[in-house]
């Protein structure tokens, strides 16, 4: 489990939001290693996103890095994505279940 924090560029925020959005559906429909990939922009600051990336083990986010996908995703935004922090956390009830 982690949290991605970005920045975007201003000039690129609906491509990005565009390429978040299939890329991280993409992942959540067809790889049942990635639990959840929930993003959120600020309302304040509209090209500042948070990603919650919740896998189900090391292996599982390391076989996603691999997808095509994710790879289309990486290189199509490595232009837009002005900053990234990848902050790894802990879950404070492990086994509680996004609806």
């Amino acid at each position: 489990m982690r949290l991605a924090r970005l920045v975007i560029d201003s000039t690129q925020l609906e491509n990005y939001k565009a390429l978040l959005k299939e890329g991280a559906e993409t992942a959540v429909r067809v790889e049942s290693g990635v639990l959840t990939l929930y993003a959120v922009s600020e309302k304040e600051h509209p090209t500042h996103f948070t990603i919650l990336e919740i896998y189900a083990d090391s292996t599982a986010y390391r076989a996603h890095l691999q997808t095509p996908h994710f790879i289309k995703y990486k290189t199509a935004t490595k232009n837009m994505v002005k900053s990234l922090e990848l902050v790894e956390t802990n879950p404070l009830i492990p086994f509680m279940k996004i609806k």
